[in-house]
């Protein structure tokens, strides 16, 4: 099983990744693969609604959005961490998730999604409701922990004494792992879950 995890910090080891790295090594001793993209400094525009995504299945612009696609449609597990701005989710992150999740047509129904944000101290939990989003607008399960998944720390050593936060990570690998293992049981068994053709309806006639 594959898990991809993608840190929305513009600081590639700092604490997005210290809380990453605490989750991969659950992951690891469950034989759990795993692969972290960093996308906290790359040129990742917004989506500008042009529709062409709709004709090819991938988005207008060639940037990491169309890289991390079809590692995204591989893995049975999504992680996404993003910094605390303002008490929302990082630019570079929104951009990416709001093209990645609209772009791809590929099934991704049962993929399980977890959350995760981190903060020098508050909106850590505006930006989790906020990431969560994209998962359940399109059927992915999600993986929860003991709290709302965050860690707390300016830098990556502090982070690494959020023995609180490090432990949610923990917890959060291991139900994210029984959740996946669950699904892929259930799908070989009993198969998807059925799914009507959409109804489209607009609120303004």
């Amino acid at each position: 099983m594959k898990v991809l995890m993608i840190n929305g910090s513009p600081h590639e080891n700092g604490v997005g990744n210290v809380a990453l790295r605490e989750m991969g090594q659950i992951f690891k001793k469950n034989g759990i693969e795993t692969e972290i993209v960093s996308i906290g400094t790359a040129a990742i525009r917004g989506c500008v609604a042009c529709g062409s995504c709709a004709d090819t299945g991938k988005c207008v612009f060639q940037d990491m959005v169309n890289e991390i696609a079809p590692k995204f449609e591989a893995a049975d597990g999504l992680v996404i961490s993003s910094p605390v701005y303002y008490a929302s989710a990082n630019g570079t992150m929104v951009a990416l998730l709001d093209r990645l999740f609209y772009s791809t047509h590929f099934d991704k129904r049962m993929k399980v999604g977890a959350a995760l944000a981190t903060a020098r101290r508050g909106g850590i939990t505006a930006t989790f409701d906020e990431l969560n989003k994209y998962f359940t607008i399109c059927g992915m399960p999600v993986a929860s922990g003991q709290y709302w998944n965050g860690l707390h720390g300016c830098v990556a050593e502090e982070a690494s004494r959020d023995g609180e936060g490090l432990q949610m990570m923990r917890t959060l690998a291991e139900n994210m792992t029984f959740l996946m293992r669950s699904i892929q049981l259930g799908k070989e068994k009993y198969g998807l879950p059925h799914q009507e053709s959409m109804i489209w309806t607009n609120f303004v006639r």
